[in-house]
C-alpha cells in the first residue's frame, strides 16, 4: 500500500481491502471504550496498529495517544507499521510497557507520593537479593528448621502485591508448605519495603503500585489522564487487578480507551494476571463497543475445529467460533503411546519425516506443560542427531557477570544501593559480609561520599582489589558527563575483566557481552536511563549461555506451552496429553486453575499452521530411572474430550509382538499338575 493511501480520497475502499469488516470496524471505531476480543491468529496486532493510524489521520496528536504492550519491540512494531499507513509520525505516540511508562511519569510527577525523580529500579534479581540479606540479617537462613528460599520469598511476595491477596491467602493456595513461615515473612516484607523506601530504590511490582498511588491524587490524576486524548492497550487478558485500577485512573474522565485481547490466552495467572479483567471489562466502562475478530489466518481449519471444542466446554469466556479460509490439511493426530520412551521415538519420527517432506526443523515445535517434560526426548533427539533449541533460560541481564558490571555502574549512580554494594564488595578477594556491611555503614556516617572510603581500613588481602574498586568509582563518578554512558560502562568494564578469569568459567564469552553492554550505552544520554530501560527492557539472551553453533543451521524448536505464546510453526507436536500432565496436577486445586491449564491447552493447539500431533503416553515410570519396573497408567488430559477426540485421527503405537511359533513337541508336563500339588495333603 502507498503511504498516501490511507489518507486519501480513496481511504475508505482501500481500508476495505486490508481489514476484514471486523477488523475495519475495530480500527475506525469512534470515541468510547472498545474492547476487541481477538481469538488467535486473527491480526489483532494489525488492528490495532490500523486503529493508531486511523486516531492520528482523524486529526488526534500522536503525543495524546498512549500504547500499552507487554514488551517495548510490540509497542515499536505497531507504531512503525501505524507511521507506514500514515502522512504524519507517530512515532511521538507514548509507547510502551505498562511498567516503562509508569517509571516515566513517576520521574515526571513522583513527588506527589513522597518520590524522588533519582529512584532506581530493581530487577527481580536485585529484590531476591535484597529480601535474601534481609532473610540472612534475620536469622532465617540457619539450619534448625526450613524457611523459603530468597526466589520463593520473592515470589510470594510479588504474587501477593499483583493479585491483592493476603499473605495468608497466597501461602494456603499457592504455597502451602510455607505455611509455617506465615511470622517470619511477614518480619522480612515489612524491613523490605522500609529498606526500598531508604534507598529510594522501586522494584517492578513498586512501579505499578506507586503509579496506582500517583492516579489516586486528584490533581496528578486529572493531569495525567488530561493528557492522553486515547488510550489502547494489546494482552489485556494478561493484566493484573493494578494494571486495571490505573487504567480506570487514567480514564477517569475522558472514556476514550481500546483494549485487544483474547480470554481464551490468558494463561498467567501464577503472575498475578487476571481473566476477569477482560471479562469484567464493559462492567468497568459502562457503554462498551465489544468486536469479536473470528477469521483466523494462521490454521487451516481442522486445526480451528479442535482448538473451538477445547474452548466449549470452558466456564468463563467470550463465545468465539474460529474459522478459516483455509479449508485443507489433515485432521490433527491423536496418538496413543506406550510410554514416554515410545513417546519420543514418535515424536522423532513424526519431525525427520516433515524434514524429509521439505518442512525446516525450525518451522516445527516439541510443546509441553513443564521444562523438564522434555528431559528423555532431549536424549532421544540427541541420540539421533537432531539439533535443537530449547526456550528459556536466562536473559541478558540475569547473567551474573552483567550484573555485576550493572551493579558497579548503580552504585555510581545510586550510592545508598546496598544490593549493589554487597555484590560488588564481595567479587573482591579477602572482603565477606561482615566487611561489606561495614563498608555500608561508613559510607553511610560520611553521607554516602565515596571519596571517604580512601580512609577505609580493610583486610591486608582486599587491599589492593578495594583501593582499585575505589579509584574507578571516583573516576566515573567524577567524569560523569564528560566521559558519557558508553565511556563509563568502558571504565568500569576495564576494571572488571581481569576479575572474570577468578569469578566464572567462559571469561572470554562474557568479555564479549560487556563489550556488548557498552555498545548498548552509545544511545544513551544519561546513566539513569541506560539502567532503567536496561532493567525493564532487557535482551533476551547471553553470549555465553548459547552453547556452540550447530554446523547445520536447522534446529528443531522445544518450548514450554507458556514460551510458546505470540509463535507459529508449521508443525507442532504436543506432549504428555495426560492428566497430571496437562493439566498439571499442581494446578487442579480449583475451577479457576483448572480454567487457566484448558486455556493453555488450547495455546498450544493454535500454535499450529498445517499440522497437529498430540501424543498421550498410555504408562508411566514411577520409579526415579525410567527403566524401573513401577509404573503407572494414565488417563488422557481432560481436555481432550470424546467431542474433541472425534475431530481427531485416532493413533495407537503398539508393542511389536511376533506371531506364536507352531511347533509339533508332544507335552511331556502338566503345569496345571504342578499347582495341584501345592495344596493336596
Amino acid at each position: 500500500m502507498k503511504q498516501h493511501d490511507i489518507c486519501g480520497p480513496d481511504a475508505p475502499s482501500v481500508w476495505a481491502k486490508a481489514l476484514n469488516p471486523q477488523q475495519l470496524k475495530a480500527a475506525t471505531h469512534g470515541d468510547g471504550p472498545l474492547l476487541i476480543i481477538a481469538g488467535a491468529g486473527t491480526g489483532k496486532t494489525r488492528t490495532l496498529a490500523y486503529r493508531v493510524a486511523w486516531l492520528v489521520s482523524q486529526g488526534v496528536p500522536a503525543e495524546r495517544i498512549l500504547l500499552l504492550t507487554f514488551t517495548r519491540r510490540a509497542a515499536q512494531q505497531m507504531i512503525d507499521r501505524a507511521m507506514s499507513l500514515s502522512r504524519q509520525d507517530t512515532h511521538r505516540v507514548w509507547g510502551g510497557t505498562f511498567h516503562a511508562v509508569g517509571n516515566r511519569l513517576l520521574r515526571m510527577y513522583g513527588k506527589a507520593v513522597k518520590l524522588s525523580p533519582d529512584f532506581s529500579v530493581a530487577d527481580e534479581g536485585d529484590s531476591a537479593d535484597l529480601l535474601g540479606m534481609i532473610r540472612n540479617d534475620f536469622g532465617f537462613a540457619g539450619k534448625d528448621k526450613r524457611f523459603p528460599r530468597k526466589t520463593t520469598v520473592r515470589a510470594i511476595y510479588s504474587r501477593m502485591v499483583n493479585a491483592r491477596e493476603k499473605l495468608s491467602t497466597v501461602l494456603e493456595k499457592e504455597y502451602p508448605w510455607c505455611a509455617e513461615a506465615e511470622k517470619g515473612l511477614r518480619q522480612i516484607f515489612t524491613e523490605y519495603t522500609n529498606r526500598k523506601a531508604d534507598r529510594q530504590i522501586l522494584d517492578y511490582d513498586d512501579l505499578l503500585i506507586f503509579w496506582q498511588a500517583l492516579l489516586g491524587v486528584p490533581e496528578a490524576r486529572d493531569h495525567i489522564g488530561g493528557m492522553f486524548d486515547h488510550v489502547l492497550v494489546d494482552e489485556y487478558q494478561d493484566t493484573n487487578i493494578i494494571q486495571a485500577e490505573v487504567l480506570q485512573g487514567l480514564r477517569h474522565q475522558n472514556k476514550n480507551i481500546t483494549v485487544v485481547g483474547d480470554d481464551a490466552q490468558s494463561i498467567y495467572m501464577f503472575r498475578g494476571a487476571t481473566v476477569r479483567n477482560i471479562l469484567a471489562f464493559p462492567e468497568q466502562f459502562p457503554n462498551t463497543t465489544i468486536v469479536t475478530l473470528e477469521e483466523n489466518y494462521r490454521s487451516v481449519q481442522p486445526v480451528l475445529d479442535v482448538a473451538n471444542q477445547v474452548m466449549a466446554s470452558a466456564q468463563f469466556k467470550y463465545t468465539k467460533n474460529l474459522w478459516s479460509n483455509r479449508k485443507g490439511g489433515r485432521k490433527p493426530l491423536l496418538v496413543t503411546c506406550v510410554d514416554e520412551a515410545e513417546q519420543c521415538r514418535m515424536v522423532c519420527e513424526h519431525v525427520l519425516a516433515r524434514r524429509e517432506a521439505g518442512v525446516p526443523l525450525q518451522d516445527q515445535a516439541v510443546l509441553f506443560r513443564a521444562g523438564h517434560h522434555s528431559d528423555m526426548l532431549e536424549i532421544e533427539l540427541a541420540r539421533r542427531n537432531i539439533p535443537f533449541h530449547k526456550y528459556g533460560g536466562l536473559r541478558f541481564i540475569e547473567a551474573a557477570h552483567v550484573k555485576d558490571l550493572l551493579a558497579l555502574l548503580r552504585i555510581v549512580e545510586n550510592p545508598r544501593d546496598d544490593m549493589s554494594w554487597h555484590r560488588v564488595l564481595e567479587m573482591l578477594d579477602g572482603v565477606g559480609p561482615k566487611t561489606a556491611r561495614r563498608v555500608i555503614e561508613h559510607l553511610n556516617e560520611h553521607q554516602l561520599q565515596l571519596a571517604s572510603l580512601d580512609d577505609f581500613t580493610v583486610p591486608a588481602s582486599a587491599r589492593e582489589g578495594f583501593a582499585g574498586l575505589v579509584e574507578v568509582l571516583l573516576t566515573v563518578s567524577r567524569a560523569g558527563r564528560k566521559l558519557g554512558v558508553a565511556g563509563q560502562v568502558e571504565q568500569l568494564r576495564h576494571y572488571y575483566e581481569p576479575l572474570l578469569a577468578r569469578l566464572y568459567d567462559n571469561p572470554l564469552p562474557r568479555a564479549r557481552d560487556l563489550e556488548q553492554l557498552e555498545n548498548i550505552a552509545e544511545r544513551y544520554r544519561s546513566r539513569q536511563s541506560f539502567i532503567t530501560d536496561l532493567t525493564l527492557d532487557p535482551p533476551q539472551s547471553t553470549a555465553d549461555l548459547a552453547g556452540p553453533p550447530h554446523k547445520d543451521d536447522d534446529f528443531l524448536i522445544l518450548s514450554t506451552m507458556h514460551s510458546a505464546k505470540g509463535c507459529e510453526w508449521e508443525s507442532v507436536y504436543v506432549i504428555h496429553a495426560a492428566d497430571g500432565m496437562i493439566p498439571s496436577d499442581m494446578a487442579t486445586g480449583d475451577d479457576e486453575q483448572v480454567e487457566e491449564e484448558r486455556r493453555l491447552f488450547y495455546v498450544a493447539v493454535t500454535r499450529a499452521r498445517d499440522r497437529l500431533a498430540v501424543f498421550f503416553p498410555l504408562r508411566y515410570y514411577t520409579r526415579k530411572h525410567w527403566m524401573g519396573d513401577a509404573h503407572i497408567y494414565a488417563q488422557l488430559s481432560r481436555f481432550v474430550t470424546p467431542e474433541v477426540a472425534r475431530l481427531m485421527d485416532g493413533r495407537v503405537v503398539r508393542y511389536g509382538m511376533e506371531d506364536p511359533v507352531e511347533i509339533d513337541i508332544e507335552p511331556e508336563t502338566d503345569a496345571r499338575a504342578q499347582l495341584d500339588e501345592l495344596w493336596e495333603e
